[in-house]
């Protein structure tokens, strides 16, 4: 499989020289983050600083796994964060029939419970929609 840092061959239109997050590289950043949010090391605004992810997560990381992730790249794969943790979220919303299957490591559900969830998507782009066009002068 080759280095944990592997890079990018470009086929999804990446920078040359992006290198890809690893799944062993995700889930260790996401442990570390837990640890350092345990520690205290968050700021007034609950998130970490800049010099506490050079200082205190970057290094761990790297040293752990032999790659050179920089703060750029933090910052990119929290934002792959936030944006899953929204989607589950979401998907909690309507979580009255939704499953969850070990064996194929995929959300389940009857037809009518995605039927209604994707109503509620079409329903909230369609809000969110009109409101920026109100809003365009």
């Amino acid at each position: 499989m080759g280095d944990a840092c592997q890079e990018n061959d470009n086929s999804k239109g990446k920078a040359a020289g992006y290198k890809t997050w690893t799944i062993d590289e995700s889930n260790e950043l996401l442990n570390l983050m837990v640890d350092a949010a345990k520690c205290g090391w968050r700021d007034s605004n609950g998130l970490f600083t800049k010099v506490t992810v050079e200082k205190k997560i970057l290094p761990v990381l790297n040293e752990k796994l032999g790659c050179q992730k920089t703060h750029s790249q933090y910052l990119s794969r929290l934002k792959w964060f936030k944006t899953r943790y929204i989607n589950y979220s979401k998907l909690m919303l309507f979580n009255s029939g939704f499953g969850w299957d070990p064996i194929t490591k995929k959300i389940t559900a009857p037809n009518e419970v995605w039927e209604e969830y994707f109503k509620y998507i079409l329903l909230t782009k369609v809000i969110v929609q009109k409101l920026l066009e109100t809003m365009m002068i």
